[in-house]
C-alpha cells in the first residue's frame, strides 16, 4: 500500500484530542507511525482493581486504543473510518505502580481489514499483549444509530 507521508503534526493532534477516553484514563502518544504507535500511561489509583493492582480493562483499553491509531492512520490515508472488530487481550504480570508503555505494531495491513499486536511493558517487562482486528468502513457509514465520525469532524 502506497501511504502519504504523515504530517509532522500527527503526533500532537492525536495528544491534543482531549476530553474523552484517552484523557480520562491518561494515555498520551508517544510516537507514531504507519507501522508502529507507542504510548505511555502513568499509573494512579484509580486504575486499580479492589486488590491493588492494575485492572485488566486498562490493559484492554490501551491495547485497543493503540491499535485503533495504527489502523485508523493507515485506512485513513484510504479515506476510511476504523471500527475495531475484537480484541483479545493477555494480562501476563501483576502491576502497582509506575508507568505502562504500550507498543503496536502491524500484523496485517490490508485495505478492508488490519489485526495489529500490542505489547505493554512495565519497567522494560512484558506486563500484558494483545491483538486487536479492525474494519475499514467507509466515511458516511452509519453505526449504532448515528453517521460514524470523528468529533472535530463534520458528517
Amino acid at each position: 500500500m502506497d501511504l502519504p507521508e504523515l504530517p509532522a503534526s500527527t503526533l500532537d493532534q492525536l495528544n491534543a484530542i482531549r476530553g474523552g477516553f484517552n484523557e480520562m484514563i491518561g494515555l498520551h502518544f508517544v510516537s507514531v507511525s504507519y507501522e508502529e504507535v507507542v504510548g505511555k500511561l502513568e499509573l494512579r489509583p484509580a486504575h486499580h482493581q479492589p486488590y491493588g493492582l492494575v485492572h485488566g480493562g486498562v490493559y484492554s483499553a490501551m491495547v485497543e486504543t493503540i491499535a485503533s491509531v495504527g489502523a485508523a492512520l493507515n485506512l485513513g490515508a484510504l479515506d476510511l473510518h476504523t471500527v475495531g472488530l475484537e480484541n483479545h487481550t493477555s494480562f501476563l504480570r501483576a502491576v502497582r505502580s509506575g508507568t505502562l508503555v504500550g507498543r503496536g505494531l502491524p500484523l496485517a495491513r490490508g485495505r478492508r481489514t488490519q489485526v495489529w499486536e500490542v505489547s505493554i511493558t512495565h519497567e522494560g517487562k512484558l506486563a500484558a499483549s494483545g491483538r486487536v482486528r479492525l474494519l475499514g468502513i467507509e466515511r458516511g457509514s452509519s453505526l449504532a444509530g448515528e453517521v460514524v465520525a470523528v468529533k472535530s469532524e463534520t458528517p
